[in-house]
């Protein structure tokens, strides 16, 4: 399943780094652009649910709708 969420509070290639890393191995693929505020996630349903992808966002320090 292929998802875009709302991210806020990026405000540079590092803070989509930070998510891309947070990321990886929990989901197929993952594309964060923080210009846009736009994270397009790729993940399997049966493996990570959309709530654990927006924790692990949340966790990192940004707001995710």
């Amino acid at each position: 399943m292929k998802k875009v969420f709302n991210v806020s509070g990026m405000h540079c290639a590092s803070c989509s780094k930070i998510i891309e890393m947070d990321l990886d191995g929990k989901v197929n693929s993952s594309n964060i652009d923080f210009k846009s505020g736009k994270a397009t996630i790729d993940f399997d349903e049966k493996k990570i649910s959309e709530k654990e992808i927006k924790d692990l966002i949340t966790k990192a320090g940004y707001k995710v709708e």
